[in-house]
């Protein structure tokens, strides 16, 4: 039997999902997660979860891990101490950075900029030069460059970066360099701009590959350890790691490469969504995936979610290829607060995370959370995970009373108004990636996923105005289902900036086939068979005189079939989408990406057994919970016991292992034939 395993490790939960590759039968199980040291969450869990299967950890053919270690380790300031070596002249270039300051008017007043990732004194600068076409214009000198070395050994660095003008044409120079820091710091990590981001832009260059040397040790620790634990486990299959762009990387490559991995842990949400969504026969997707810590969101489009070329954690912008998601601090564990200087309701960012926790987990949380308010208004049962988990309501509603008290209202107002506000504040982060880049939400189906995403997803729904609200199968470990289903992916870049009218087809054409050979030969060094790889193309165009590019997705039939001026037809389109007007000026070509993948796990989702409409067999108990102003009747049904085509009628609640799904008044949940609650308007559904 072959078993893939996919982890995903999140700020409160460990979320594991053991796969049989043949039958497509699945276990699932959560864990809390154990900041200090994540690996030792996975291990407790990969036990369990093979005890609960009946297999040994040996029988794991495919590890399959998201993990937020890298993007908690810029967010914390926690990188390592980085050396970087320039050319001559650009010793200042991470503190000059770019002129762009965040923030409305006036903003720059109130600013502070980001500490460089790469300090002034740590910042050494070296003879040599390439111009502009990567011929050398200076020779570069070994005793000049042996001296520069030295200093930053004594200087204590522990990653090295570097990163020479227009060594993205040629890095020559840069390999000389690296040939004699294997000499003189030889346990040094070595990070060189021409292979992390060989495109042009000399500081997006430099900040990526100085960033990529920042997580290097962390990362490196972080994996080897783990690799180490599960081998010690008796795993001896193969280990690889979520890229920020949905694809997967091999651990070895993510040691060499963690700047890929920023967002890896968003990342499994957006592919397990696009499965789900590919199984339930949903198309256009806005994903809402709801953890302890923060909320993800995500759009998916025609079944293909939407990509860019910066990542952002916190203040860091680099340059690497991501899915696009935007994150807000606001999630199960977001604490509820009132300021004394404004005496207004704020929830989050702060979040009472895995340690101490909601209130309502009696692990020692005092400060009321958005949980302890789904508690309260009864939209969260006390007994959760399958009953291995009881949450003490009573503690929870001393908690909010406590907000209640300091605003001068009732217990429920206060706790409704928690929720409305976390609900906001999603709605907020769901428009960034909607209508702020033209997309209509009323063309989208919301799916909630993560613990806590189907609690809030009928309500953010109606915000939105995007039906159906999703509640997928399984919905608290979908990430970790992502993970377990995503396929290998590998990309290299080129700079090739030139005016289409001056571009030579073939020449553009050749460039991307050697790309592509190039991409293709890294996934047959992962055992990958050539036929089962697919070779997809990225072309960033804008208008001559523009400061920013549109990345254009193309395939190899495509681009021979239309040529280039089908890429500016389409570049002409998606300008006009994104910013509502065209300009008459020449298109420009900027940079090449070739990107290479490897096969998709073909699984299909269990077909559910057809009931009758009734889901009278799936009732736990009647219930009682605060909605539209008063405590209302509800029910509480079991999600493993509703069949397909089931009818259940709002307000209720539908309980799992995993998670809890919320369907309010007025609204009615169909369960489709794999298992998934569509949540409509009564409205919509008698229509």
């Amino acid at each position: 039997m072959a078993y893939r395993l996919g982890v995903d490790v999140g700020g409160t939960f460990t979320d594991l999902l053991l796969l049989d590759q043949e039958s497509g039968g699945f276990w699932r199980h959560k864990t809390p997660s154990t900041p200090h040291d994540s690996s030792v969450g996975i291990l407790i869990g990969v036990e369990a979860i093979c005890a609960h299967a009946g297999i040994t950890p040996a029988e794991i053919e495919f590890f399959l891990h998201g993990t937020t270690v890298a993007t908690n380790a810029v967010l914390e300031g926690k990188g390592a101490r980085v050396g970087l070596v320039t050319s001559e002249g650009y010793r200042q270039i991470m503190q000059i950075a770019r002129s762009f300051v965040p923030g409305g008017l006036a903003g720059w007043i109130v600013w502070p900029k980001p500490e460089p990732l790469a300090a002034l004194e740590d910042t050494v600068e070296i003879l040599g030069r390439m111009d502009a076409h990567g011929n050398e214009v200076r020779p570069i000198d070994d005793a000049d460059i042996r001296a520069a070395l030295e200093a930053l050994k004594a200087q204590g660095v522990e990653a090295l970066t570097v990163s020479l003008i227009n060594a993205y044409l040629n890095g020559a120079h840069e390999l000389r360099v690296a040939e004699l820091a294997a000499e003189i710091l030889p346990e040094v990590p070595l990070s060189l701009s021409h292979v992390v981001l060989p495109e042009m832009q000399e500081y997006e260059r430099t900040l990526t590959t100085v960033a990529n040397a920042a997580v290097r040790p962390i990362m490196r620790n972080y994996v080897r350890n783990l690799r180490t634990k599960l081998r010690d486990s008796g795993m001896a299959g193969s280990l690889s790691l979520l890229r920020s762009d949905g694809g997967l990387m091999s651990s070895e490559k993510a040691e060499e490469h963690p700047v890929s991995l920023l967002m890896s842990g968003p990342a499994g949400g957006v592919t397990g969504a696009l499965w789900v969504g590919k199984n339930a026969g949903i198309r256009n997707i806005l994903t809402l995936d709801v953890g302890g810590t923060s909320t993800d969101v995500a759009l998916i489009e025609n079944l293909e979610a939407r990509r860019v070329r910066t990542t952002e954690v916190g203040h860091l912008a680099v340059r690497a290829s991501a899915l696009d998601v935007k994150t807000v601090g606001a999630g199960g564990g977001s604490i509820a607060y009132v300021p004394e200087l404004t005496n207004a309701l704020r929830v989050g960012p702060q979040s009472a995370g895995a340690v101490p926790g909601p209130v309502a987990y009696g692990k020692g949380g005092v400060q009321p959370t958005v949980t302890d308010a789904n508690v309260v208004l009864g939209y969260l049962p006390e007994s959760l995970l399958g009953g291995a988990f009881k949450l003490d309501r009573e503690g929870a509603k001393i908690a909010v009373q406590g907000i209640a008290d300091k605003l001068g209202i009732g217990l429920m107002q206060a706790a409704r108004g928690i929720i409305d506000i976390v609900n906001e504040n999603m709605f907020g982060a769901l428009r960034m990636i909607s209508v702020q880049q033209g997309y209509d939400p009323r063309h989208f189906a919301l799916m909630g996923f993560g613990g806590a995403g189907p609690l809030h997803v009928n309500a953010v729904a109606r915000l939105m105005g995007s039906w159906p609200a999703v509640s997928p199968v399984s919905p608290g470990v979908l990430c970790a289902l992502g993970d377990a289903t995503t396929q290998m992916r590998t990309e290299t870049a080129r700079s090739f900036s030139r005016r289409f009218a001056e571009t030579d087809e073939t020449e553009v054409q050749a460039i991307l086939n050697e790309m592509a050979a190039q991409t293709r030969a890294e996934l047959a060094a992962e055992g990958i068979a050539d036929g089962d790889i697919t070779s997809l193309f990225e072309i960033d165009v804008r208008y001559e005189g523009q400061a920013f590019e549109v990345p254009l997705s193309i395939d190899a039939e495509t681009l021979a079939r239309d040529g280039l001026a089908g890429v500016t037809a389409r570049f002409d389109e998606e300008h006009h989408r994104l910013f509502t007007f065209n300009m008459e000026t020449a298109h420009e070509l900027v940079n090449l990406r070739a990107v290479a993948l490897g096969p998709l796990l073909d699984l299909k989702a269990p077909v559910l057994a057809e009931g009758n409409g009734d889901p009278i067999a799936a009732k736990l108990r009647d219930h009682e919970l605060w909605t539209d102003g008063a405590m209302q009747p509800a029910v509480i049904y079991d999600r493993s016991k509703l069949r397909a085509n089931d009818v259940v009628p709002g307000p209720a609640i539908v309980v799992e292992m995993d998670s809890t799904t919320l369907i309010e008044g007025g609204c009615i949940g169909t369960v489709d034939s794999v298992g998934n609650i569509l949540i409509t308007p009564v409205s919509s559904f008698d229509a």
